[in-house]
């Protein structure tokens, strides 16, 4: 018992550490790729080319004034709710396996394991906005309340035809059952699927188009306005670390996890790791390219788009099993 708890603990201290390395490398990549795009140089001070410019950005943060106003309705509140969504976000990467002999926690119930701490973290940013005492603040939190219920469900639907091909909640298992499937992959069957899939996880970590609840130019910074200093930071990663999480979850239950069309040896997370860094990349070119949706096209987008796609889904996937 102490072995396997000794041996879960290590899994999880190297697992958060990686994913804490590939937040800051993230935050590099995406503000050099926009450079690119938007015909600039992103980060190019720090170090060769910029490369050290997480690890300033994170001596910056940490040293900054924590500064927690006067008027917060609840300071405790105000101050634990960074925590939540940043420890909710990280608790997912405990059933999300990177190989098959690499995953903390093997649980039947791992998918419903992800989307449950996916529906936690943003209660971080509801508390957020609603300690803080600010109208800004707490009409971000109210916009994230209300998409986070409309895209939840609609991810929930998503998958419920990665579940129905697969027969098992159990991550491993539908990688397994992909690589035996005609096409290897479920993003091909699966592709309306696939496809609500990418839109709701966009929404469901506040990233642009959907970035609602905090949108600058209406809300100054929406839920975390009144946050600085090392909370400000936690927010910060804990949208990193959703979007990485939601990335890694896309990679295993539709683009077959960490099998390839061909294997590398010795490195049996190539593949994992290649398909998580494109589907990130995804995100950043999504950012760049699509300007922010109104608050209406936001929901109308969710109820009366994808909600009805995944239940279309859900059909043609029940027809697909019952005839074939």
């Amino acid at each position: 018992m102490l072995k396997y708890i000794g041996l879960s603990l290590f899994k999880s201290l190297v697992l958060v550490g990686i994913t804490l390395l590939h937040v800051a490398y993230t935050t590099y990549a995406e503000r050099k790729i926009i450079g690119h795009m938007q015909q600039r140089l992103g980060p190019n001070r720090v170090g060769p080319r910029g490369l050290l410019q997480p690890i300033a950005d994170v001596l910056k943060l940490i040293t900054k004034e924590d500064i927690i106003p006067s008027c917060v309705d609840s300071p405790g509140v105000f101050k634990l709710a960074p925590f939540i969504s940043l420890v909710a976000g990280a608790t997912s990467l405990a059933v999300i396996p990177i190989w098959e002999n690499f995953v903390v926690t093997n649980v039947n119930m791992a998918l419903l394991v992800v989307l449950a701490m996916s529906s936690l973290s943003s209660f971080g940013v509801i508390l957020a906005g609603w300690a803080s005492n600010s109208r800004y603040s707490f009409l971000g939190g109210l916009r994230a309340s209300a998409q986070v219920i409309s895209y939840e469900i609609a991810m929930a639907l998503a998958l419920v035809g990665v579940i129905m091909l697969a027969g098992s909640m159990n991550l491993i298992e539908i990688v397994k059952a992909q690589i035996e499937s005609p096409f290897k992959i479920y993003a091909i069957p699966q592709i309306i699927g696939f496809f609500v899939f990418m839109v709701a996880a966009i929404a469901e970590t506040n990233r642009t188009p959907f970035d609602l609840p905090e949108a600058e130019s209406e809300l100054v910074a929406g839920y975390f306005v009144e946050y600085s200093g090392i909370r400000f930071a936690l927010f910060y990663l804990a949208e990193y670390f959703g979007m990485i999480v939601m990335c890694m979850l896309a990679v295993v239950c539709f683009l077959g996890g960490w099998y390839g069309p061909f294997e590398i040896p010795g490195v049996p997370m190539f593949w994992f790791l290649v398909k998580l860094y494109f589907l990130i990349f995804f995100y950043i070119w999504v950012r760049a390219t699509l300007p922010r949706y109104r608050y209406d096209q936001l929901m109308g987008l969710g109820w009366k788009v994808l909600i009805p796609l995944a239940l279309l889904n859900i059909v043609i996937t029940g027809l697909i099993k019952v005839l074939v």
